[in-house]
């Protein structure tokens, strides 16, 4: 019974917390709309036609390449400090990851995702 303190404990604040924060806004946010407040605001310049635009999925391809291959970089740096402890299972398992990686990145050149058109 004692551990389940611990989890109604977290539960509780991790609800109550986000809960305090809408209905505090609700009381203190102002409630005068302005025209200017309405506007879209970026960068300090005015914004040249409509606000809306999709933007390409290959940015967002890109991006999901790129943070693959940021994660496969994060994973090389300790176990490349650690190679000697590992022996041979770690040598294995990394050639795995690479393997992996390598496949995915083969699929996505051979479909021609990473070509800007």
């Amino acid at each position: 019974m004692g551990d389940y303190v611990y989890l109604v404990f977290f539960l509780f604040f991790g609800v109550l917390f986000p809960l305090g924060g809408i209905v505090t806004e609700r009381f203190l946010s102002p409630k005068k709309p302005d025209p200017i407040k309405e506007t879209t605001y970026e960068c300090g310049i005015e914004t040249e036609g409509t606000t809306w635009v999709q933007f390409h999925t290959r940015y967002y391809l890109y991006a999901l390449v790129f943070l693959i291959f940021d994660v496969e970089a994060i994973f090389l740096f300790p176990w490349a400090v650690a190679y000697n402890q590992l022996a041979l299972f770690g040598f294995i398992e990394m050639m795995i990851f690479l393997a992996i990686l390598l496949v995915g990145f083969a699929y996505a050149w051979r479909k021609r995702a990473l070509e800007w058109r």
